[in-house]
């Protein structure tokens, strides 16, 4: 622990333990809380290392008139002292255990009213059960039934820490050795009301082979009491001591699970006959947790339970039920049909396609048909059915009720019914149709279900009626942007997975066409953007096919390639709103991939050429540039800088074969990029001059590549791959020397002036990179002296320099030279250019290795990995701003009480 801080903590218990002490802020406990608990799990003995800690429990839990949230304070800590043996036996020899947890103590005072003070005395003794000995305390103290009572406490955060600490008790029960806890046979002792001071040792009255099962006994009991619900009221109740049973019995082992579930089937079997819908999801969740277990007697009653789950009751139930079950996964072929029959019902009784054939009965069939007639009732079945269904088509054969193409029909048909379409609605149900039709929710489910069902194999083959309905839906002028985009995202599933596009015909490639044209210049930016994005995903699904000799990507296969889409494209670049403008700028990255990869193949006239008809490259770039430079929404530069990225990872690796235009561009796009205010743009440009960095030092044997990422790490979806490169056998001196001109190269291009301007970023994102990036550079140009295989090495290096000005970015490090004492200018005196370091002036010329080694970079990694809250939110800071608080709060009209403000989380 640090020095300070222990010289602190004393002062800061006095204050806390203080009469009438209060915090504006409880939250600087919770921090100083978690700091104890940090140190404890490093190894520190609270006790030994602050025994000032030790005086301020005793203090505050004699004191019934502190503040309850130092009160609860004090018990948590109190609970994580206690929480080894030795901690405990210092605890018992200070005689604090009785005052700080009986709770009969704090309610005749009065604190115990306060949730705050319950809560702490939960959590403290929750903390402190990690041993047998403080066990013992707490089941011969008779706290057993006080933690029972605190199951239905009126505050819902006490009554759910209660549920967590009862089912930690049981846990830790059957965790208990057989033997006493000093391994010797000891007398019974019956007095469990007795106050905690009176039990000396916890070896002497105490065998756990006897005590555990009575509070397994104990706690069961009450499960099973309170389980049953005795009125209306108390569902609640029932809900919490269900989520308590699913809980013990995912984590319980035999024989403790087969006892609990002995002790309260006989409850489970009443709620569920019971048919309380309410109770539904959290009974399924027990008796899926009861079939888990593996027990041979309790999983035989658990499967009739199930079984009757999945037959009986309201069809909401019934549907609900059989959701739970599908989504657990189990393997039970029995169950997994009866529970596929359950969730197709709405959508067969719906649509009329028989997806259940004659395995319903007719009672159960009507029954869901008045429930669907219901409007509220009606929506939630069909988006469970709808969620399910692809799953259900996923099943083997002997467990769906039907073949996969028929449930693809199912939702293609409900998809009709919700845009109007009434030939599609089963007969007599008119009262479902209207309830259907219109309906957003249900139209969203569907297309989920519908992208979903693309992933079956069985059904690619109906990729022409789907192509057909989506395009549809799209046109529909009902349609709502949520919709629309939905659609767009259910047709670029099924164009991903079936590659071969000979099915669709000339017209409707048109309908797709014209549909595109129309919602492009919707007056709705979300649908606009919507449909920017989709054009760009189509571009990125390559290997098509639309006959038997053509293979291209699906924007050409559907939309007719660049001619169409480009144009397109360039014309979102102008939309007012930002986020079509950042999708079209992502958009226009995937449509011209191809172009930009063949490009990297080419020779020099032949790369002009492509880039003059493919490409129309100048207006594009022109614009993009205006963006990154002009457009006052981040959220459009950003893409910006990912697009010239894209394009220089996937152009050529050869300089001279490369772009112009792009060459050109890469600079403007470095000094605009570095230059950003968002943090995010920033990074992408340190993204950028990292693929600089390893273009230029391609194959040399000090540089350290790093993969092409994007900023959030993943690699850049359109890149193309690079070939390996076979760096020849030189000479040393040649590599040097070669090294000295790419060094030079990137002094020029400006990339040494984005890293160095990133390393005096405000944002540590953008510090970390760029110094990170900085310390590869380092370590490729400025080897040490031990590396070096010649002497002329350094001196070679050593002669590249670049031009630091006197504003900016650069005055900071000018300053991180000078502190260091490093830096010696070409163009005046040492003594002069030591003055100029942090003063205005003109430009000085200074050397990049020996800038390099003179910043500092290690040191200032190692501070920049660290969390950004290391210095001020440090627990030496945590400690002074409670003492500074409670100054202040005992002192209201001081200048310094209206100016204090406290660190919180």
């Amino acid at each position: 622990m640090d020095r300070e801080c222990v010289s602190v903590l004393p002062r800061v218990c006095e204050v806390l333990a203080a009469p009438a002490s209060c915090l504006p802020d409880d939250t600087s406990l919770e921090k100083l809380l978690d700091w104890f608990t940090a140190l404890t799990k490093s190894g520190v003995s609270l006790q030994e290392t602050c025994p000032c800690l030790l005086k301020f429990i005793s203090t505050v839990v004699y004191d019934t008139s502190s503040d309850p949230s130092i009160l609860s304070f004090t018990l948590k800590l109190t609970g994580l002292v206690g929480a080894t043996e030795e901690g405990f036996k210092v605890l018992q020899e200070c005689s604090v255990l009785d005052p700080a947890f009986n709770p009969q103590r704090w309610q005749e005072a009065g604190p115990w009213e306060d949730p705050c003070l319950r809560i702490g005395w939960i959590q403290g003794w929750k903390t402190m059960l990690q041993h047998s000995g403080a066990l013992f305390f707490f089941v011969q103290a008779g706290f057993i039934e006080q933690l029972l009572h605190l199951q239905t406490d009126s505050s819902l955060f006490v009554a759910s820490a209660a549920n967590q600490m009862l089912a930690h008790v049981l846990l830790l029960c059957q965790n208990a050795p057989s033997e006493g806890l000093n391994g010797v046979d000891e007398e019974d002792n019956n007095s469990t009301g007795a106050s905690i001071t009176d039990l000396k040792r916890p070896a002497a009255t105490f065998k756990t082979d006897k005590d555990c099962p009575a509070v397994v006994v104990e706690i069961s009991e009450y499960l099973k009491k309170l389980l049953v619900p005795k009125e209306a009221s108390q569902l609640h109740q029932s809900q919490r001591i269900l989520k308590l049973l699913a809980l013990l019995l995912a984590q319980a082992r035999p024989p403790l699970r087969e006892r609990l579930l002995l002790m309260v089937a006989d409850s489970l079997e009443e709620l569920v006959t019971a048919g309380y819908g309410q109770l539904t999801g959290p009974l399924m969740d027990v008796i899926l947790a009861a079939r888990s277990s593996g027990a041979d007697v309790p999983d035989q009653r658990m499967s009739r339970l199930l079984s009757f789950m999945l037959s009986t009751g309201k069809p909401a139930d019934l549907v609900h039920a059989a959701a739970a079950f599908l989504r657990r996964g189990h393997n039970d072929g029995t169950h997994l049909a009866q529970s596929a029959g359950v969730l197709l019902l709405p959508l067969d009784i719906v649509t009329g396609l028989s997806l259940l054939g004659t395995g319903t009965s007719d009672q159960q069939r009507l029954s869901m048909v008045e429930q669907l007639k219901t409007k509220t009732s009606c929506i939630s079945m069909i988006c469970l059915s709808l969620t399910n269904a692809p799953q259900i088509a996923l099943l083997a054969p002997d467990c769906r009720p039907c073949a996969p193409a028929l449930i693809l029909t199912a939702v293609l048909s409900l998809l009709r019914m919700c845009s109007g379409d009434t030939t599609t609605s089963s007969p007599g149900c008119f009262e479902v149709f209207r309830n259907i039709t219109g309906c957003g929710k249900a139209q969203k489910c569907a297309l989920d279900a519908l992208s979903a069902l693309s992933s079956c194999p069985e059904v690619k083959v109906m990729l022409l009626e789907v192509f057909t309905h989506l395009t549809q839906c799209l046109a529909n002028p009902d349609s709502d942007p949520a919709v629309l985009q939905k659609s767009y995202q259910a047709l670029v599933k099924w164009i991903g997975v079936c590659t071969d596009l000979s099915s669709l015909s000339d017209h409707l490639r048109e309908d797709l066409l014209q549909v595109v044209r129309k919602r492009a210049c919707d007056m709705r930016w979300e649908v606009r953007d919507s449909t920017v994005e989709f054009v760009g995903h189509l571009a990125g699904l390559r290997g098509h096919q639309t006959s038997a000799e053509k293979v291209c990507d699906a924007s050409e296969a559907l939309l007719g390639g660049g001619s169409f889409t480009t144009p397109l494209l360039k014309e979102a670049l102008q939309d007012p709103e930002s986020y079509v403008r950042a999708s079209a700028i992502s958009a226009l990255a995937h449509t011209l991939a191809p172009s930009w990869q063949q490009g990297a193949t080419l020779t020099q006239e032949q790369v002009g050429q492509v880039f003059s008809h493919s490409i129309p490259g100048t207006e594009i770039v022109t614009r993009l540039l205006e963006i990154l430079s002009q457009d006052t929404e981040g959220f459009a530069r950003r893409p910006v800088v990912q697009y010239f990225i894209a394009w220089f990872s996937s152009s050529s690796s050869s300089p001279s074969s490369a772009c112009p235009l792009l060459v050109q561009s890469v600079c403007s796009v470095l000094s605009r990029g570095s230059a950003d205010l968002d943090w995010e743009v920033k990074v992408n440009t340190l993204d950028l001059a990292e693929l600089l960095l390893d273009r230029t030092f391609s194959g040399h044997h000090r540089y350290r590549k790093g993969p092409t990422t994007t900023n959030h790490g993943q690699p850049h979806p359109y890149a193309a791959t690079p070939a390996p490169t076979h760096t020849p056998k030189t000479h040393p001196q040649d590599v040097e020397s070669d090294l000295v001109g790419v060094l030079k190269a990137l002094v020029e291009q400006g990339v040494l002036s984005v890293l160095l301007s990133g390393l005096a970023d405000c944002d540590r994102p953008v510090g970390l990179k760029a110094c990170r990036l900085l310390i590869r550079l380092r370590d490729t140009v400025c080897p040490l002296s031990s590396e070096a295989q010649d002497p002329a090495v350094a001196p070679a290096t050593n002669s590249v320099n670049f031009e630091l000005p006197a504003w900016g970015w650069a005055k900071e490090i000018r300053h991180m030279l000078g502190e260091r004492g490093r830096l010696e200018a070409a163009t005046a005196s040492g003594e002069a250019a030591k003055e100029g370091v942090s003063s205005e002036g003109p430009a000085l010329s200074i050397s990049v290795c020996e800038a390099l080694s003179s910043l500092g970079l290690d040191e200032r990694l190692e501070i920049l990995t660290q969390s950004s809250d290391h210095i001020y939110n440090s627990p030496l800071s945590l400690l002074q701003d409670i003492l500074t608080a409670s100054t202040a709060h005992t002192q209201p009209n001081s200048q310094q009480g209206q100016e204090v403000i406290v660190d919180c989380y």
